[in-house]
This record gives structure tokens, sequence and C-alpha cells, in this order.
């Protein structure tokens, strides 16, 4: 679920976008359809309707049609999202692209404060026949599943018992089948206090029935303590806005209070903001490449260590713990840490998301997320479907007593093998060989995050 709309509160999620040049298309259909019939620009004309361009011709001719000839009064808003709608859906080959109603969009905004009312979860789409075609789930079926990348801590979610790994089959009694995602973040989000039935697949199991009472969700970022008077754990639940700074004034408390060893856990951190995964990075990296992001346009951007981290010493060592919930902003740290010799990874394979999308609002009060780019990591490596692999396997099981925590047990048992002053790490490549993919500057935000 990325980290994601601009325009961002703060000036490190990009200020204001002007450049997001991709949402045109969207508002080209919204303008043929209803921008007084006509297009300026000319173009190929069918009736009322001004087309861009040829291709358009048969969309023209398709509005004409049932302006002219439909048997009841056609709803203008309705036949607007029904053409952007489509056009994502079976237009464009990517499940983290779409289009989003003004009350869908409007719940979205919502998340950027920090607050929201739902349940708590992150959701994303998985192929369960082949991962790496996502372009084949342009909607929710038997093969192409809604998956929970993780439920955020302490939320109505986690308390309930919904897990990372849960397939979500129905909501309150009705299948997902032939829908979005996006329509079902929509039906799962709703009013705090009332309660919304989802049912689950687990593992091999049968379907079961987990009943949710919605809430009003704060999301606290970073989780910091001491571990045995010298080892600074410190976690983070996502990459907004305010993550960077809460997590290098977290960190330098932990430093001052005396941590010679740190213990970073991203496990169900489903990503956020682009320049924040930078700034994160860059406090244990005090130079060199964090990621690069290349998109369509021939451009590429490189993203360096910023220079003013507050654990750069490589005197202290650093675990990350990742698992499958650990997405976009996260593998973007994980895999910097790791190929830069700087931490171990430890715990289960990361997600495997490495696209980058944004947000924009659109005249009806909805809006759209375009995929713009994809990220690499320092040694150009895609992190995408497989995920980032850890270097110490270690897996809480179904027999793992709540109280239990054998990730980070396995955490600080390695750091416990550590000297404080041993050689650096031998860097070690994240994901798969890259395709190389050029591509235009941006600043975004990693993953779609639909967040219910």
């Amino acid at each position: 679920m990325n980290e994601h709309v601009p325009p961002a509160p703060a000036p490190r999620r990009g200020g204001s976008i002007p450049w997001i040049i991709s949402i045109a298309l969207a508002a080209v259909v919204g303008a043929l359809l209803f921008a007084g019939g006509f297009l300026a620009g000319g173009g190929s004309e069918a009736g009322g309707c001004a087309a861009p361009d040829d291709a358009f011709a048969a969309f023209c001719e398709a509005y004409d049609q049932l302006q002219n000839d439909y048997v009841d009064e056609l709803d203008p808003d309705a036949l607007v999202e029904g053409a952007i709608r489509g056009m994502f859906q079976y237009g464009v080959a990517d499940p983290y692209s779409g289009y989003m109603p003004p009350e869908q969009y409007r719940q979205a905004l919502g998340d950027l404060s920090g607050a929201f009312s739902g349940i708590g979860a992150e959701m994303a789409i998985r192929n369960t026949r082949d991962a790496a075609d996502l372009a084949a789930c342009t909607e929710l079926s038997d093969v192409c599943r809604l998956i929970v990348v993780a439920p955020l801590s302490d939320s109505p979610a986690e308390r309930a018992g919904l897990q990372t790994g849960d397939f979500v089959v129905a909501v309150d009694g009705t299948s997902v089948n032939g829908t979005t995602m996006e329509d079902q973040i929509g039906q799962i989000r709703g009013e705090s206090g009332t309660d919304v039935t989802l049912t689950v697949l687990r593992d091999d199991g049968e379907p079961f029935d987990i009943t949710i009472t919605r809430a009003e969700i704060t999301i606290q970022e970073v989780e910091a303590r001491m571990i045995d008077g010298h080892i600074g754990y410190i976690g983070l639940n996502q990459f907004s806005a305010p993550a960077a700074d809460q997590f290098r004034d977290a960190l330098a408390d932990l430093i001052d209070e005396g941590a010679d060893q740190v213990v970073f856990d991203l496990r169900d951190n489903p990503g956020g903001y682009i320049d924040a995964a930078q700034q994160i990075a860059s406090q244990f990296v005090d130079d060199g490449l964090i990621f690069t992001q290349e998109s369509a346009g021939d451009d590429v951007r490189e993203w360096p260590a910023t220079g003013d981290g507050v654990a750069t010493d490589r005197e202290i060592p650093v675990v990350v713990l990742i698992n499958g919930g650990s997405a976009s902003a996260s593998e973007i740290v994980a895999a910097a840490l790791q190929e830069s010799g700087r931490a171990t990874l430890i715990g289960e394979p990361s997600f495997g998301k490495n696209t980058v999308q944004v947000w924009s609002r659109l005249e009806n009060e909805g809006g759209v997320r375009i995929t713009i780019s994809r990220w690499f990591t320092p040694q150009h490596n895609s992190v995408a479907p497989d995920g980032i692999q850890p270097d110490v396997d270690a897996a809480r099981t179904a027999e793992t007593p709540p109280e239990e925590d054998p990730v980070l047990d396995a955490a600080i048992a390695f750091l416990g093998d550590q000297s404080v002053a041993d050689d650096p790490l031998t860097p070690k490549p994240s994901g798969s060989p890259s395709a190389g993919l050029p591509g235009a500057v941006v600043v975004g935000v990693v993953g779609a995050r639909p967040i219910c």
C-alpha cells in the first residue's frame, strides 16, 4: 500500500506540482464530454463533440449517439466518471494508476493530515498466478486478489486480527470480484463507530469473517526505545511528510542516550513520500547514491545522500528488519543500506514494488493516481516483483505467541556477535537486474498507499 496527493502541505512533499502534465488526458476527457460540447484546438469532429485526434473520433460518435438516441435522461456527471474510470481501467495497464470519485478522493486527502476514518489497513492487488503480471489485473478476481499489505500499528484492523498476506474476498457479504481495488477501499472506509465485515482467506484455510469497527486512525510514525541499555530500537510506520524529522530526532536521541548499535524496524511499513525515503536513508549513509528515479521522457534523476545524517558512523552497526509488508519507500531505504554495506537485513523478503505515483484533483473534485516513474537501487537493480532478500532469514509463525518477536530476537542475537568497530559490511545487491528504463525528473510518492 507508498505512500500521496498533491498539492502537499509541506515543502518536502514536493510543494505545488505544476509539472504533473500526466493528468492532462483525464482533463481532456472531461472537457470532451461536457465543456459546452467542444474542445478548443479542433481535431476530428462528430456532432457536438470535438476530438483532439482521430483516435477519439469513435468516442465522440458514441457520446453523440447517446445524447441523441438514448431513451432516458442521461446524467452528465455519471458519464464523465464512467469515461475517466474506463480510461484508466481498460486503457492503462497498471493497477496502481486509477480514478477516484469525489468522496473517495476526499478520504484520500484526509490521509495527508495523518488521520482518517476507517479500519487502518494497507491494501494492494496480487496476481496469484504470475506476480510479475500486474497489468493483467484490471479488476479483482479469483486470480487477481485484494491482499492486505499491512495493518497499521494499533489499528482496528490489527486489533480485530487482520494480518499481512490475508486475501479479502468479500466486503459485507458481497464478493469483491469484478470490482477495482479503489472500489473496495471506498467500501471498507466509512464513518467512525460503524462496522464492516471482511471475508478473508488466510494461507490454505477456508474463508472466514472478520468484523471491524471503524475509527479515526491517527498514525504515530516513529517508535523508539533502548534495548539492553545500549541497542537503539527505532520503528517507522510510514514515510509521511513529518516522518523524516521525527525519525531524525528520535534517532539522535537514541545516540545521545548511548546507543552503540541500532535496530531499524521497517516491517509492515507500506511506504510513502519519496523524499522522506531519501532523508531517512541519509541518516545512516553519509554519501553516494540512495536510488535512481526513471520515467518516460529520456530523463533520469539521481537521489544522493543528503550528507547530514546522525548515525553515519560505521562503527555503529545497523540491522534493518523487513517483511512482506515492507513496500516502496521502505524498500528504497532497505536496499540503499544493504547495497552500501551500511546495514544487515533480517526478516523476510519485502513486498516488491518499485513504481512511483502522483495524485491530483480534477474539476469534479475527484482525483487521479498516475504512475509516473520507476525507481532503482544504487546498483541499478529492481525490487519488483520478488522484493529485497534479507541477509538473515527470520519470521513469525502461526505458533508464535503475540508477546514474542523472533525477528527482533534474531536481530539482537546478530548484533551480540558483532563488535562495535567491525569492518564495514560487504555491499550486497538488492533485488534483480533492472531493464534500465530512462525517465523524467519528478518528485512524487512511492506507491498509491491505498489505506482503508
